[in-house]
Formats: structure tokens, C-alpha cells, sequence
């Protein structure tokens, strides 16, 4: 299928709450296909819709996520229109990244275990439950989906110097494509 872009913050659109999805056909699994080749490819855990600028209530989770290396090869888990269910009163900080954050890891504290409601792609009511990093991804991308971003649950301190990488590490891209593209025109047309 094909890799998306992931957008990057402080696109506007990753502060945008997604619409339900309301439509269950071949162009909403074209669009899942589609991310599941641009998570794979970005090597992530996890990725909402919004961060591709598709404006719905879609989330997948890699199941690395709820079972660590014995779940690499299943299929990747389609979350539509969800809605936690219940999180537990324990909480766990741990180091979180984000595809639209890259290479910015930050501690960020969330509940230790979640349960979500959700719709498959066909449209079937299923519930998911997830602990540790499982709930860490689940409770991560349905942010994503309300608009909310990784360094909105971290103090001040720690957004300031999140967003100063963040920054750096965007210059360094631009850096690197400008001159990968003077090579390109330097180089001897055939």
C-alpha cells in the first residue's frame, strides 16, 4: 500500500479531536492498511489517524505492545470510535515516545492497566484491556485522537526541554534532506 507522512509538532492538526468514524468500507481499510505500513515503517508501537492528518476516530496498536516479542508477527490491533471504559487507580511513570515526537522520550505517568470500548473494522462492538505498555499505547493514541499530546501530561520543565529536542531534531531533518537534495543536483545526469 503505501507509507503516510507522519505529521509533526506542532502541526495544528495533532491539537484537532477526530470525528467518529461512521463508515465501515473499502476506503477506511485502505486507510488502515496504509498505517500499518507507516507505523511499520517508523517502527512504532502505535499510531492514530490524526497523526496522518485523517480526521477519525482510528487507532492502531501493534500487539508488541500487550505481549512483547512473541506477538511480532500478529495482526496489528484496529481500534474505531473508542472510549475507556475503566482505568485502574494505580499509576506507572515510564519513558514514553511519540511518532510525532521523534526521537523525544519523556517520563510520563499513566494508569497502570486500561480497559477500552471499541469498534472493529467492520463495525463490531469488542472491549481490549491493556497493562503496562498496553495501556500505555491505548491511553497514548486515544489522546492523539482528543487532540492531547505527550507533553501535555508533563510539567512545564520537562515540556520546555521535550520541545527544545523536538526542535533540534526537526532542524537536523531539514538540514539533512537540503543536503541530500544539493548532492542530488550535483550529481551526473545519465
Amino acid at each position: 500500500m503505501a507509507v503516510l507522512e507522519v505529521l509533526a509538532y506542532p502541526n495544528e492538526f495533532l491539537r484537532k479531536k477526530a470525528q467518529p468514524v461512521t463508515r465501515f468500507d473499502e476506503p477506511l481499510r485502505t486507510l488502515v492498511k496504509d498505517m500499518e505500513d507507516t507505523m511499520a515503517a517508523e517502527d512504532g508501537v502505535g499510531l492514530a489517524a490524526t497523526q496522518i492528518g485523517a480526521d477519525l476516530q482510528l487507532l492502531l496498536v501493534h500487539p508488541y505492545a500487550f505481549k512483547g516479542d512473541e506477538a511480532r508477527d500478529e495482526p496489528v490491533l484496529v481500534v474505531i470510535n473508542p472510549e475507556v471504559a475503566w482505568e485502574s487507580p494505580e499509576r506507572i511513570t515510564a519513558e514514553e515516545g511519540c511518532l510525532s515526537f521523534p526521537d523525544v522520550f519523556i517520563q510520563v505517568s499513566r494508569p497502570a492497566k486500561v480497559r477500552i470500548r471499541a469498534l472493529d473494522l467492520e463495525g463490531r462492538p469488542f472491549e481490549v484491556e491493556g497493562e503496562g505498555l498496553g495501556a500505555r499505547a491505548l491511553l497514548h493514541e486515544v489522546d492523539h485522537l482528543n487532540g492531547v499530546v505527550m507533553i501535555d501530561h508533563v510539567s512545564f520543565l520537562s515540556r520546555q526541554r521535550a520541545l527544545k529536542k523536538h526542535q533540534k531534531n526537526q532542524a537536523d531533518l531539514v538540514a539533512a534532506a537540503k543536503k541530500k537534495k544539493a548532492e542530488a543536483a550535483k550529481a551526473p545526469k545519465v
